[in-house]
C-alpha cells in the first residue's frame, strides 16, 4: 500500500466517509492482525492465545495483578486463571508473590527476562506501528488516541455474563 506524508494511503483517500461501519471494519481487521500476531507469539512459546492476553494484562497494569482481578479482566473462571498462570510460571514469563501486608494476598510479576523475548519477537509490530504513526501529524494522533481511550472506556464499561 502506497503511503503519503500526510497520513493517506493509495486505498484510504481522505474523502472516505467516516462512519461507525468503517471504524467496525477498521477494528475488526486491528483485531484481526494483533490476534495472528499473538497466536504466532503462543505457538511459538508453548502457550495458549489466552495466555498471552493475560501476559499484556500483566505488562499493562500499573500495579501488580492478584489472580482475582486477572479473571475479572479475562472472564474467565478462577480455575482457568490459575491453569494460566501455572503454564506462564513453567514457562519462565511470570512470577508470582506474597504481599508483604497481607500473605494471603497474591501478586502476579512479568519476568523481566521474559520481556526481552516479547520485546524481540514483537519488535516488527513496534516497527510497523513506528511507520503508521510517522504518516500522522500530532493534533491526528492526539485524536486517534482520544478515539480509542474513549471506546476503550466505553468497552471496560459493558459487563459480559459471568463464568
Amino acid at each position: 500500500m502506497a503511503s503519503t506524508r500526510d497520513g493517506e494511503s493509495a486505498s484510504t483517500p481522505a474523502h472516505v466517509p467516516v462512519d461507525l461501519q468503517s471504524f467496525a471494519v477498521a477494528l475488526r481487521r486491528t483485531h484481526g492482525e494483533m490476534s495472528r500476531l499473538v497466536h504466532g507469539f503462543a505457538t511459538t512459546h508453548g502457550l495458549h492465545p489466552t495466555d498471552v492476553q493475560a501476559l499484556g494484562l500483566i505488562l499493562d497494569s500499573p500495579e501488580p495483578l492478584t489472580p482475582g482481578r486477572l479473571r475479572e479482566q479475562l472472564g474467565l473462571t478462577s480455575g482457568a486463571v490459575t491453569a494460566c498462570l501455572d503454564r506462564l510460571e513453567k514457562a519462565g514469563h511470570i512470577r508470582r508473590s506474597r504481599a508483604d501486608t497481607d500473605r494471603r494476598v497474591v501478586h502476579v510479576h512479568y519476568v523481566e527476562s521474559a520481556r526481552a523475548v516479547a520485546r524481540l519477537y514483537f519488535r516488527p509490530l513496534a516497527e510497523a506501528a513506528t511507520r503508521a504513526r510517522d504518516r500522522f501529524d500530532d493534533e491526528e494522533l492526539a485524536t486517534a488516541l482520544r478515539f480509542l481511550t474513549a471506546l476503550n472506556e466505553e468497552l471496560g464499561a459493558l459487563r459480559t455474563p459471568r463464568r
